[in-house]
């Protein structure tokens, strides 16, 4: 699927390409970016979960801070000589592409040696040692992919199928957003889940914790999509629905178990722990109706 203008547009809630800083394209199997040429001014763009198989048309985006890209189909670490261009880079997210190989050492080595300036790479901080030792142990990439078609964004024949699908057949679950929900989570000044709660490859089970953690995700992520009157609505909703809550709680504990006739055993006499006789006759004579009436036994 081609990524178009109307699909830019109205994501980015903008009015031309031009003006687009922030744009969430996840999960939307597309296969062909090169719209991204158009958008000089664009920070923040999330790409995870496609189909895209080159970098090309993003080395347009000068401005470009921040690249999620985790699970799609770049084929090649040459794929980052588009991204040795951008200044301003300093966050990426490559894992679970091809590229990525065998030996994730040698993957990160090569990636900090030729992007020295970024500062998290797959959501693990750099460090200056790390930087040291990719100008030793990483591959230098000193030209474009040989044979590229100059970015049209089509994938090679072997990855035909999205991954949403792929996930579909898998049982696992789509809304496992882990870097958008986590960026929004630090928005809203939430704690960030762990990573260990979004696994990538291990199948969803349905329990009610985790069918909560994936509402929770998705909300978090179309969070971004309102307006400040989009976001006064919600706040209302959810202040109504905690109130709601806790009256409801309230109103529980206030009720207490429930007693009545319906809960006196089913037969009456000394109980297996043998109390003192009188502290049997005591309670007997304070529960039954009159001294001289023997209590009912249900289903007599």
């Amino acid at each position: 699927m081609k990524l178009t203008r109307k699909m830019v547009l109205t994501r980015a809630k903008a009015s031309e390409l031009h003006s687009v800083r922030k744009l969430n394209c996840w999960g939307s199997r597309l296969t062909d970016i090169s719209i991204c040429r158009e958008m000089p001014s664009l920070e923040v763009i999330t790409l995870s979960v496609n189909s895209i198989s080159t970098l090309e048309p993003v080395s347009r985006c000068q401005r470009l801070s921040e690249l999620y890209l985790r699970r799609n189909r770049i084929p090649s670490l040459a794929e980052l000589f588009y991204l040795k261009g951008l200044p301003r880079l300093r966050v990426l997210w490559l894992a679970e592409n091809p590229c990525c190989g065998a030996s994730p050492h040698r993957y990160r080595m090569t990636v900090l040696r030729t992007l020295p300036r970024l500062q998290k790479l797959d959501n693990q901080a750099v460090t200056e040692e790390e930087l040291s030792r990719a100008l030793m142990e990483g591959e230098e990439i000193t030209a474009a992919p040989e044979g590229e078609g100059m970015g049209n964004g089509c994938p090679k024949p072997g990855f035909a199928l999205s991954s949403l699908s792929s996930a579909a057949e898998t049982g696992q679950d789509p809304l496992d957003g882990e870097e958008e929900a986590i960026s929004v989570q630090g928005e809203l000044g939430l704690n960030p889940c762990s990573q260990d709660q979004f696994p990538s490859f291990l199948p969803r089970d349905t329990s009610s914790s985790h069918r909560s953690r994936n509402v929770l995700t998705a909300i978090l992520l179309l969070l971004r999509e309102l307006d400040a009157e989009g976001l006064e609505a919600v706040q209302q909703t959810v202040s109504g629905r905690l109130q709601a809550l806790h009256g409801q709680e309230v109103q529980e504990q206030a009720e207490g178990p429930p007693t009545g006739p319906e809960h006196v055993p089913h037969s009456v006499g000394i109980p297996a722990s043998s109390p003192a006789p009188g502290s049997w006759r005591a309670a007997t004579t304070a529960t039954a109706p009159a001294p001289h009436r023997s209590l009912p036994l249900e289903g007599c």
